[in-house]
């Protein structure tokens, strides 16, 4: 994501922020694990995605607890998904990864007295809130079984491997 920013003497700052997508990240793996029919590995998934294996591992970790996921070590080892499609919704895994942030705006607190600084803050609070809810209330109703379906849709008669 680009930031545009002004320095306190008016100079353009670029700044670049990193997004989160370990939700997309991980939809992508559990999507993929539901087209294979046999376990596989942090390696194998880590490069469907183009990250590190420490990375997948650490999410499938987390996949794990919740009981989304299960492993097997050892030749022939590795993930498999082990919850049903339409059982698991976007808002579920965006919890599993530690509810993430949603958004990247943010609130200047420099001057928490300042009157103008609090309307400002409020204001900009409260439109946050109401469009995270919003965001998350999608997220609720969009399950693992709605992307295959999407994706299938998408493949328009077969051209492309999913």
């Amino acid at each position: 994501m680009l930031l545009r920013l002004r320095s306190s003497d008016n100079r353009n700052i670029v700044s670049y922020m990193k997004k989160d997508s370990r939700l997309s990240t991980v939809l992508h793996i559990l999507l993929h694990m539901q087209l294979h029919a046999k376990p596989l590995t942090s390696e194998y998934l880590a490069q469907c995605v183009g990250t590190n294996s420490v990375v997948i591992r650490r999410m499938m970790g987390l996949l794990r607890t919740q009981q989304l996921v299960s492993s097997t070590a050892g030749p022939g080892g590795g993930w498999s998904l082990t919850a049903q499609l339409d059982r698991v919704t976007l808002r579920q895994l965006h919890d599993v990864l530690g509810e993430p942030a949603v958004f990247a705006i943010g609130n200047r607190n420099e001057h928490p007295e300042c009157l103008i600084e609090q309307a400002v803050n409020a204001a900009l609070c409260e439109a946050f809130d109401e469009a995270e809810a919003l965001l998350l209330a999608q997220f609720g109703r969009i399950t693992l079984a709605d992307l295959l379906a999407d994706a299938e849709r998408r493949n328009h008669g077969g051209k492309h491997e999913i």
